[in-house]
């Protein structure tokens, strides 16, 4: 921990009584899990509340976190069921049910150590899967009626088989960019109950509408997948938000 952490997230905490208070932090080793540090440090504030449903959990990690006991008290406690258990996302989510912010300090306050027998690794990502989509219910579905799930490969497929009945009936397309996928023109869920089958079409991302829940990992592509993203002059949180 830095010398000047606890005065810059208390000063935050102050101006952000209902706010988790996160901050950049330095990874050692320096080379671990670079595309996760990246994200951590990188992401715009707007995008701490819009990034909250992806793979990476928190979008300020757990060791920064910072706030008042008040605040602690009225969203807590963590959920001590044991190994297994995702305890800083339920928190995080408990905290943004009741309409917490999130902040980060943009300074790097805290050396975040790579730790290769964490007790993180002890979640079962099915788990995390689980919780990640019943949120994504919660809290966007039922303000969209109808979206497009950009990624009509195994991720993508996955998200539409994880979504409640409900849900599934609102999506009206994959989209992709893989032609192969593109031109076998639909996705059929095969071990749905409805007869006939649900076919789902699968479009160009151009020809497809949002709003979008995209499944493509970001910083894996080059640049590529963003590049398309960005073509499209969509608004994050209001015409798509990320899964993957």
């Amino acid at each position: 921990m830095m010398p000047q952490r606890v005065r810059l997230q208390l000063d935050a905490a102050t101006r952000h009584p209902t706010s988790i208070i996160g901050c950049q932090v330095r990874r050692e080793p320096p080379d671990s899990t670079e595309r996760y540090t990246r994200w951590i440090n990188q992401l715009a504030p707007e995008q701490l509340l819009t990034q909250v449903f992806t793979s990476h959990g928190p979008t300020v990690v757990m060791p920064t976190w910072f706030c008042s006991r008040a605040w602690f008290s009225h969203v807590g406690p963590f959920d001590e069921g044991g190994q297994g258990v995702p305890e800083d996302l339920l928190l995080f989510y408990n905290h943004l049910r009741k309409g917490g912010g999130v902040v980060r300090v943009d300074q790097s306050l805290v050396l975040y150590r790579y730790h290769p027998d964490a007790a993180t690794h002890s979640v079962l990502e099915t788990t995390i899967w689980t919780h990640r989509v019943r949120f994504l219910e919660e809290r966007v579905l039922p303000h969209w009626a109808a979206f497009t799930i950009w990624n009509a490969g195994r991720q993508g497929r996955r998200l539409y088989r994880s979504l409640s009945a409900g849900a599934q009936r609102k999506v009206v397309a994959f989209c992709d960019v893989d032609e192969n996928k593109i031109r076998k023109g639909f996705y059929c869920y095969e071990d749905s109950e409805e007869a006939p089958k649900p076919r789902v079409p699968i479009l160009h991302f151009r020809a497809a509408r949002p709003p979008f829940i995209i499944c493509v990992k970001l910083d894996l592509t080059g640049g590529e997948f963003e590049a398309n993203l960005r073509s499209l002059h969509l608004q994050e949180g209001r015409d798509f938000l990320h899964f993957s």
